[in-house]
């Protein structure tokens, strides 16, 4: 290649990478399927399992998006700890593993058109407010600054607050299990 074809290439507009693209639109398929599987199954567990197959497309989609702190954070602290949470929750309810009927609110249809308002009112606000604006392409930032300025202030209080939730689930547990 050239210089003059070099040149004319990085003034050009940046080629579409179509392998992420792709990797967008699958990660994407499956989230959307997981998190219509979260309202729609009547087994709580399986809720809870397509719950973090939801949560685990999003730190795909932050790795795909070159924001591997993001990711790192995202799996750390939604899929670890939340679904830890998630199931001592289901853990401590007393009812059945399997499907049970009747668990549903009687108005849940009326969530149906409440989403898609708030669907198309979400959209609208999106397109309306960035329009025509392109996002810079960066190279990806290290990972290893940002946990280094961001974890090393925070690191104590977030094991604090760890500790803190550890004991009350376990306490949660004793005592749902006195009984």
């Amino acid at each position: 290649m050239n210089l003059h074809a070099l040149i004319a290439q990085t003034d050009a507009e940046p080629a579409v990478n179509v392998a992420l693209n792709i990797g967008f639109g699958l990660i994407a398929t499956v989230m959307i399927f997981a998190a219509f599987s979260v309202v729609t199954t009547k087994n709580v567990v399986h809720a809870a399992l397509y719950l973090v197959l939801v949560l685990a497309g999003v730190a795909a989609q932050f790795i795909l998006a070159s924001a591997e702190f993001l990711a790192v954070a995202q799996v750390m602290v939604y899929i670890g700890a939340v679904m830890v949470l998630f199931l001592f929750g289901i853990m401590l309810t007393r009812a059945q593993i399997g499907k049970e009927d009747g668990l549903n609110n009687q108005g849940w249809q009326l969530g149906i058109p409440v989403a898609v308002v708030l669907f198309g009112l979400l959209g609208y606000v999106i397109f309306n407010t960035f329009e025509d604006d392109v996002l810079e392409e960066r190279a990806p930032f290290p990972t290893e600054q940002l946990s280094d300025q961001y974890l090393s202030a925070y690191l104590v209080p977030f094991l604090a607050v760890s500790f803190v939730l550890l004991a009350a689930a376990i306490g949660a547990i004793v005592l749902a299990r006195k009984d």
